[in-house]
């Protein structure tokens, strides 16, 4: 076990640092608790890797910073980097990384799609101007 293990998870434009260090199980996302994160759906999905910790989650503290992106890129890139973090921490446990990647990959993996850029004679990446006959 490290003392201090610092990772980063990315998401579309969003980018989480995650510092993970020995303590009582403290969660802050850009220093407000977790527990207190509005979107009720962002937050079961930001504390999957913890929930699948188990017991062992209350003898970490993480603390993270994010910026950039909305809502659901932050969350993502936040669970990205908590996952990493608690797998650096307790890398001597290759049974824990193995439970995240089976679960889902995009735990350990950042994900790498981005937007498409919008094409010449449309309003988007795939829609065009509608053409009329009459």
């Amino acid at each position: 076990m490290s003392s201090e293990v610092l990772t980063v998870g990315k998401r579309k434009t969003a980018i989480a640092r995650a510092v993970t260090k020995k303590g009582t199980g403290k969660v802050l996302i850009n220093g407000v608790p977790i527990e207190l994160y509005p979107i009720e759906l962002l937050r079961n999905k930001m504390m999957e890797p913890l929930k699948i910790l188990g017991d062992r989650a209350s003898e970490i503290d993480i603390e993270i910073k994010v910026h950039g992106g909305g809502n659901t890129g932050q969350a993502d890139a936040c669970r990205t980097a908590i996952s990493k973090g608690i797998v650096q921490y307790f890398s001597d446990d290759h049974e824990l990384e193995n439970t995240l990647r089976s679960y889902d990959r995009t735990m350990l993996v950042n994900d790498i799609r981005r937007k498409m850029p919008k094409k010449p004679m449309g309003y988007g990446a795939r829609a065009k101007r509608q053409k009329s006959y009459r």
